[in-house]
């Protein structure tokens, strides 16, 4: 039977894990795109973000048994997934690949993931607005990037970024609010001096 394009998450894993390459499909369309940002905005590198996509539904072809439903959603599962290669990543490089590194992004695909429409940087010109808050996220320890891409850019809920980064709810709350105090201080650093308009969670990222 075709897998309805309004399952949930987990129907579609459920199908997927029976043998529906429908099921498959459709729950990689409806999270790759995520998924991929997550991992460029954590990495910086377009070529880590693909990798880890591609990696992240190849275990979940062959481990996707092991979600637990209890723990949290498909989504946070996924995520949590993502996080662990890219964090594996980074250990290996022992850097931070500028995105430049990767290329020419002429048609500015690469800044409109961390574009926004409401801009909290205006009094600067778009392009950076966009690299500064970029490289501020980048220049953060992985733990408490991760909990500002999770929340501020993806919008997930606390308890999913808890379920996603294995911690309680308690450290993530602590964590962001660290993750924000670092991210001021560092626009402040750059220029940016009204506290009000550098504040992280007025810069988040569509999904």
């Amino acid at each position: 039977m075709a897998a309805p394009a309004n399952s949930t998450d987990e129907q579609l894993l459920q199908r997927m894990l029976a043998g529906s390459e429908e099921a498959f499909t459709l729950l990689y369309r409806r999270r790759q795109g995520n998924l991929y940002r997550f991992a460029l905005q954590m990495s910086g590198s377009r070529s880590v973000a693909e990798e880890v996509t591609q990696e992240v539904f190849m275990l979940l072809m062959s481990q996707g048994h092991r979600y637990e439903p209890t723990r949290g959603s498909l989504v946070s599962y996924l995520y949590g997934i993502a996080r662990n290669f890219v964090l594996r990543s980074l250990e290996k490089d022992r850097l931070y690949v500028s995105l430049e590194a990767e290329g020419d992004d002429t048609d500015g695909s690469i800044a409109e993931t961390l574009a926004l429409p409401g801009d909290p940087l205006g009094d600067l010109t778009r392009f950076e607005r966009i690299e500064s808050l970029r490289l501020a996220v980048l220049a953060l320890p992985p733990h408490y990037r991760e909990v500002v891409v999770l929340c501020d850019f993806h919008e997930i809920s606390y308890a999913d970024a808890a379920a996603a980064l294995d911690v309680a709810l308690g450290t993530i709350r602590s964590r962001l609010h660290r993750a924000h105090l670092l991210l001021i201080e560092r626009l402040k650093a750059n220029g940016f001096t009204d506290s009000a308009r550098t504040r992280p969670q007025s810069a988040r990222c569509s999904v």
